[in-house]
This record gives structure tokens, sequence and C-alpha cells, in this order.
């Protein structure tokens, strides 16, 4: 009897795929609201700067897109308001 072999790895193994997505400017990036569908460059979104972090909102729906909240010891990043953000490969 053999063992079974995952065919998963654990979370380390995207260390260096999201150091190249993240390394980028993302206010070029194409996002999809998950409220409306609306698709264009995060650029478009309606940013909020006085909330405790920041907020960024769909600018055809106003549903958060983003939330970034920034800690001395660590960042908190909550995307669960888009469907997808596309980041074009450099070259």
């Amino acid at each position: 009897m053999t063992a079974d072999v995952p065919t998963y790895l654990d979370g380390n193994a995207a260390a260096g795929a999201l150091r190249e997505i993240f390394a980028v400017d993302l206010t070029t990036a194409i996002a999809q609201c998950a409220g409306c569908g609306r698709t264009g460059v995060f650029a478009e979104a309606r940013l909020y700067l006085d909330a405790p972090g920041m907020v960024a909102r769909c600018s055809g729906c106003d549903n958060v897109l983003l939330r970034v909240v920034s800690r001395p010891t660590d960042t908190y990043l909550d995307l669960r308001g888009l469907t997808y953000l596309r980041v074009p490969n450099s070259d």
C-alpha cells in the first residue's frame, strides 16, 4: 500500500508570483465590481481615506471594492468586492 501524496503545496509556494503581481502599479489594473459587474481600470474607483484605512468604491454602484488597513505590525487587504483584478504582465 502506498501513502497518498498531496496534490497541493502550502501558501508559501505563491510567494514569488504574488511578489511579482503586487510590485506593479495596481491603479492601471482592470477590475470588475462584484456588485454591478462594471469593468474598468482601478484608477476610476472612488477612494475614501477618512475611514480607518483606505476604502475604494465602485464609481458605478458605490459597492466597496477594496479595503486596506495598515497597522504598525501588519496590513489588512480585503478584495471581496472585486470579481477579479487583472494585472498586465511586465515585459
